[in-house]
């Protein structure tokens, strides 16, 4: 029984880094969709690239500013989860 808890235990944890890695981006997706929404029902223009361009370009800075932390978190957690291997063998 100890193996199947320890199991999800794990798997929650990597949901919990993967959404905290992800959250960034996917705010800032949906902040500058809101926004660009808002101006195109505002200016009565409907041009798909004029809502693709600007996230792609916020999303890829949101990328450039959080990417260091991206990292340390997820290197956080693989050597948490390496470090644990052998107390999860067991």
């Amino acid at each position: 029984m100890g193996n199947v808890d320890t199991a999800v235990e794990v798997g929650r944890q990597a949901l919990m880094v993967a959404f905290l890695i992800s959250a960034p981006l996917l705010v800032t997706g949906l902040v500058v969709g809101v926004i660009v929404s808002i101006l195109q029902a505002a200016t009565q223009v409907q041009e798909f690239t004029l809502s693709f361009v600007p996230k792609i370009l916020c999303m890829m800075l949101a990328l450039f500013i959080f990417l260091p932390w991206m990292l340390t978190t997820l290197a956080g957690f693989t050597q948490e989860l390496f470090q644990s291997l052998p107390k999860l063998i067991r």
